[in-house]
């Protein structure tokens, strides 16, 4: 891994950071709640999918990711994918920070998540829709029973469904079989869930179609909302930090893949179009 540069102190913007094009949903929502604030975007699509990498290679990918953004002045990193957030986040938090700069903060999207369900479920079961990498990790669970230790979580693994996002064919009836299939899987295995909670930020793109194939008295739980208010709620508990961020309402846009490629695919995402700038994180 590359020495980091030497960080700068002054404001910067907010880093968001994904493996791919998911987290374009967050930061969607976020620049909603927030449009005052700059951001930058980095997706690591060269190197994507993290959910099949095992968790030393999805912390160091992480971790290039995490610091190329602080090198570029952001004082504050959103790791806006579950993979991320379930392999790398607490480590880079624990070990990294303090070496870093033990000013900067680096946040994940799971706990959000997870704070929002105990309000939602009558029946205590909830069923997670994820990655391998999420579903390997346990960090759902572990974190819910931190809040909820009498809730009962049912994973189910969805390997399909980010290449048929990506690849542009999640609104095709091809997708409805893998949809339903994995649907019917976490139903199988707990009847009794009534909050499915979408533990991966491609999956909003999903989101008509999973509904179609729920009972109508499942709900669900999408990050991009909970994620950008927990933001929001952050900087103002935080004023320290909510000072180090600045504020012209701009947002820039990184790949370490072809920027046509991501431009094209960001489109998709954000329904207007993106101009990107690649960066190489070797």
């Amino acid at each position: 891994m590359k020495i980091p540069k030497l960080l700068s102190s002054a404001p910067g913007p907010i880093g968001i950071f994904d493996s791919g094009y998911g987290g374009l949903t967050i930061l969607e929502k976020i620049r909603t709640e927030l449009p005052q604030y700059d951001f930058i975007y980095l997706g690591d699509n060269a190197r994507t999918p993290y959910g099949t990498r095992s968790f030393d290679v999805v912390y160091r990918y992480t971790l290039e990711c995490v610091t190329h953004l602080f090198e570029m002045g952001c004082q504050m990193v959103l790791l806006a994918c579950n993979t991320a957030s379930a392999k790398a986040l607490r480590t880079i938090q624990q070990n990294d920070l303090p070496r870093l700069d033990p000013q900067r903060r680096v946040l994940g999207v799971i706990r959000p998540t997870v704070e929002t369900v105990g309000n939602l479920t009558q029946t205590k079961h909830i069923g997670l829709l994820a990655t391998n990498g999420t579903v390997q990790s346990n960090s759902y669970p572990l974190e819910i029973q931190k809040l909820y230790q009498d809730f009962i979580v049912t994973s189910e693994a969805c390997p399909m469904w980010v290449p048929l996002i990506e690849n542009n064919e999640h609104e095709a009836t091809g997708a409805d079989y893998f949809v339903r299939k994995n649907i019917e899987h976490l139903l199988t295995s707990d009847p009794l869930i009534d909050i499915v909670m979408l533990g991966c930020t491609h999956y909003p793109l999903l989101e008509s179609k999973i509904k179609s194939f729920l009972p109508k008295n499942v709900g669900i739980v999408s990050q991009g909302d909970i994620v950008a208010q927990s933001l929001a709620n952050y900087l103002q508990r935080h004023p320290d930090m909510e000072e180090r961020c600045t504020k012209s309402a701009t947002c820039h846009y990184l790949t370490t893949e072809s920027v046509e490629k991501f431009s094209s695919a960001a489109s998709l995402f954000l329904k207007e179009a993106v101009v990107a700038e690649h960066v190489d994180l070797g």
